[in-house]
């Protein structure tokens, strides 16, 4: 299950971000805390995150004007202070929490792109505003990650014009920077479950790298759908789970 879990949330992060969707359900469901759920998803789907990163490096690009490396280091900082701040929060208190992030994925895949769209065309923002969304993305990506592939995007469109698609690349870079530096501190707190991180680790590789293939020749509009029902599907379960 934990094997099965990592290939589709590493394919799930290629193609259009939110494979803690897939991931961490699976871990709760086989028992594991919330909160050490969270930390090992994060671990088993760092390689698969690095292998998409890979197969999309030849496509590359500045985002409004920021180096991919800037924006790798304002995300590697972000990710350390969110994954603390996981491992600061009670593993009661994040099962309430949960559901409202997953909700703020879900919100963001359906509504980000046209919210943008709709801002860009009344809004001009700068360089420093892009530093500080990032900044807040990368702490995000360390604390949960769940949809933070989404956000990206739709802030990315609000932020530098940039259309989805060729966000594939630097988005899926991003992602891998931020479970990067949130490994660190998960690891060294001890809330990584081996024994389900490391089959869950190994779906992921091979996920990410068929996610990547496949994004390269899926319509936008159909990973779109597919990741919003997984999305939707999975947040009401949360719900239920937490409050019903």
């Amino acid at each position: 299950m934990a094997a099965t879990a990592g290939l589709m949330g590493g394919a799930m992060n290629a193609l259009a971000g939110g494979g803690t969707f897939a991931t961490l359900p699976a871990l709760i469901a086989l028992g594991v805390p919330s909160n050490v759920a969270n930390a090992t998803s994060n671990v088993a789907l760092l390689p698969g995150a690095a292998a998409s990163a890979w197969a999309f490096r030849d496509e590359l690009a500045p985002v409004g004007g920021v180096s991919p490396r800037t924006l790798a280091a304002v995300t590697f900082a972000g990710g350390l202070v969110g994954s603390v701040l996981l491992v600061l929060t009670p593993s009661r208190a994040f099962d309430f929490i949960i559901p409202w992030l997953l909700l703020l994925g879900f919100v963001v895949m359906a509504f980000g792109r046209a919210a943008s769209d709709w801002l860009r065309a009344r809004v001009t923002i700068g360089r420093r505003t892009l530093f500080v969304a990032q900044s807040l993305l990368g702490i995000y990506g360390g604390y949960f990650g769940g949809g933070v592939g989404l956000m990206t995007t739709a802030t990315y469109g609000l932020l530098a014009g940039a259309d989805p698609r060729s966000l594939f690349s630097i988005r899926t870079l991003l992602l891998a920077v931020a479970n990067f530096a949130a490994a660190f501190v998960f690891i060294a707190a001890g809330l990584v479950r081996w024994s389900f991180a490391v089959p869950m680790l190994l779906g992921g590789i091979v996920g990410g790298w068929l996610g990547a293939k496949l994004g390269k020749r899926l319509s936008h509009r159909l990973v779109r759908i597919w990741t919003l029902i997984v999305t939707g599907v999975t947040t009401l379960v949360f719900f239920v789970r937490a409050y019903g």
